[in-house]
């Protein structure tokens, strides 16, 4: 039975979930894919850094907050700079690399520099993070092949929903022309309480306090992190590199009530709207706020859930939509990737 050494670069929400899932899964991965594993290293950014060539107690490491309390006369724990990620890579000597650091929505670092050293190491590389699928998906995916390992990120984009995978695996000879969704679900969450009454602080407020935005949420609100999904969509699915400054890009923050109500009595809904097409050799791509009626599916979305429309030479439309996301099903994505690297 194949084994591999696991490394968790990033032991947050998506991490946690991640490390549960892990056990969770243990016998399933065992009896049916015929694999083992073992977590041998984590990196945080503030709770301290583990290595253990043994195998890290992941159910203890789930209670604790600060990782140093994880060592023991039987754990060989090394000094990692703080923020030295590669440092960590580098010395972990895992199988596999989980990327799950912050996005860096301009350069992708430190991220890609993470992901290419685990690969010159020989590791297996996957990631939650769309700042290295748009800054380097194609050197890291070449760096790979030479390797004879895999860089994946179905994570990336809704979650552990297989927007990647489902042309890589199932679509042969099927050529993406256009896509078009919702894809930042904080948004959506917000202007769908703003249609039930709060305004525009309020609803982010509410936001913030489930952990959907951030403590600054203009990522979310001004159209950043759906202007990355759509450059790591256009990148990896249609061939065309793209960086999220090239996406035409509006948020919502000019959506007032007065607004969300016109469009109610006219029959619509104001939603933040991600698309990309071919026109020819170019590529159209932008992030706006547009009312769309019940004749789109878009108009049923609600709260957090996200939906993307894709189509192709082949297929008109195929529609995949993703209900209720969070840490799980993004910590189900990264599984997934996992699975498909090595099996």
């Amino acid at each position: 039975m194949p084994h591999f050494n696991l490394a968790l670069m990033g032991f947050g929400n998506v991490g946690r979930a991640l490390a549960q899932l892990l056990l969770d899964k243990r016998g399933e991965l065992a009896s049916k894919y015929d694999l083992s594993f073992a977590v041998t290293a984590i990196a945080t950014g503030r709770h301290g850094v583990v290595i253990n060539p043994n195998g890290i107690d992941i159910e203890k490491a789930l209670r604790v907050e600060n990782l140093d309390s994880l060592t023991d006369p039987d754990t060989a724990t090394v000094e990692v700079a703080p923020g030295d990620g590669c440092d960590f890579i580098c010395k972990c000597k895992a199988d596999v690399l989980f990327e799950n650091t912050p996005v860096n929505y301009q350069t992708g670092q430190p991220a890609v520099d993470c992901i290419r050293e685990a690969l010159e190491c020989g590791m297996y590389a996957i990631t939650a993070n769309k700042g290295p699928v748009v800054h380097a998906y194609q050197e890291l995916t070449d760096l790979a092949e030479s390797k004879g390992r895999k860089f994946y990120f179905e994570s990336a984009v809704m979650d552990g929903a297989p927007v990647f995978g489902i042309f890589r695996e199932t679509l042969p000879a099927s050529n993406l022309l256009s896509f078009k969704g919702v894809l930042n679900s904080t948004t959506n969450v917000i202007l769908t309480r703003m249609e039930n009454g709060e305004n525009f602080d309020q609803a982010v407020a509410y936001t913030q306090s489930v952990g959907l935005a951030e403590t600054d949420p203009s990522g979310d609100i001004d159209g950043w992190d759906a202007a990355v999904k759509v450059a790591a969509l256009a990148t990896v699915l249609m061939g065309k590199s793209l960086k999220p400054d090239q996406v035409m890009r509006e948020g919502i923050r000019d959506l007032t009530p007065e607004k969300i109500e016109k469009a109610r009595q006219a029959g619509k809904r104001w939603k933040l709207i991600c698309s990309a097409r071919l026109d020819g050799e170019d590529l159209l791509a932008r992030v706006e706020p547009q009312m769309v009626g019940p004749e789109t599916p878009f108009y049923s979305i609600e709260g957090s859930t996200s939906i993307v429309q894709f189509q192709t030479d082949t297929l008109h439309q195929l529609s995949i939509i993703e209900g209720n996301p969070g840490p799980d099903t993004t910590a189900y994505g990264l599984l997934a990737d996992f699975i498909n690297a090595v099996i």
